[in-house]
């Protein structure tokens, strides 16, 4: 049985996208709207973390994809993986200026490498995930 490998989700911002982009590849931005604390290393092969102090859970990542200030691509662990599970998900954020801001998109793949059950908790719980996280770099656009 085939699954749907690609979660995409787009919203659209009232900020200027170098305003966005800072936001995504920052450890200040990721550390404020995605986790609780971030650190970055902007390049491709770079290293990322985010880490989530209530839930004490970490995400280590690897940036592959840097267009200053239009695309902005990860690897990161498959939520309910053991750790040392080597499969990963290719997250990338595309920014497009319109009038009132950026539209901008996040498409997550790599969910078809998974059996039934663990595809299950990794889609839908991504699903959940990315429309509570947009929803939080709004706000914290907003705020800044």
């Amino acid at each position: 049985m085939g699954f749907p490998d690609r979660i995409e989700r787009t919203i659209e911002l009232a900020h200027p996208p170098v305003k966005v982009w800072a936001a995504l590849t920052t450890a200040e931005g990721l550390g404020t709207w995605f986790g609780n604390e971030a650190d970055i290393e902007l390049r491709p092969g770079g290293k990322a973390w985010m880490r989530w102090n209530e839930e004490g859970h970490r995400a280590d990542m690897r940036v592959e994809r840097v267009e200053k200030p239009h695309v902005f691509g990860f690897t990161w662990h498959i939520f309910g993986l053991p750790e040392e599970d080597p499969r990963r998900t290719y997250v990338e954020f595309t920014l497009e200026p319109v009038a009132a801001g950026t539209r901008l998109t996040v498409v997550e793949t790599g969910f078809a490498q998974l059996a039934e059950d663990a595809y299950k908790a990794a889609f839908e719980g991504n699903i959940r995930g990315w429309q509570n996280e947009l929803g939080e770099l709004a706000s914290y656009l907003d705020a800044a």
